[in-house]
């Protein structure tokens, strides 16, 4: 039992790494990559995604971070 959860763990960590490799970016959780949100009645530009549309999935921003702290100690 815990070997099958252990397994199915890896396999879903590993299809997210490849999901962040392949697509980084993901819609925005707030305006669901429309731009806007609705504000007192008033469309407002999303302040989450600054209109951008999309964000940076959560592997891929740690993803950097591990490889920019890596550099930074290997020079």
């Amino acid at each position: 039992m815990v070997l099958a959860m252990t397994a199915a763990l890896f396999v879903w960590l590993g299809g997210y790494a490849v999901l962040c490799a392949v697509k980084p970016f993901a819609p925005c959780r707030k305006c669901r990559g429309l731009a806007e949100i609705q504000r007192f009645g008033q469309p407002r530009l999303c302040p989450r995604c600054h209109g951008d549309r999309l964000r940076l999935r959560l592997g891929r921003r740690a993803h950097n971070a591990w490889r920019r702290t890596r550099e930074a100690g290997t020079r």
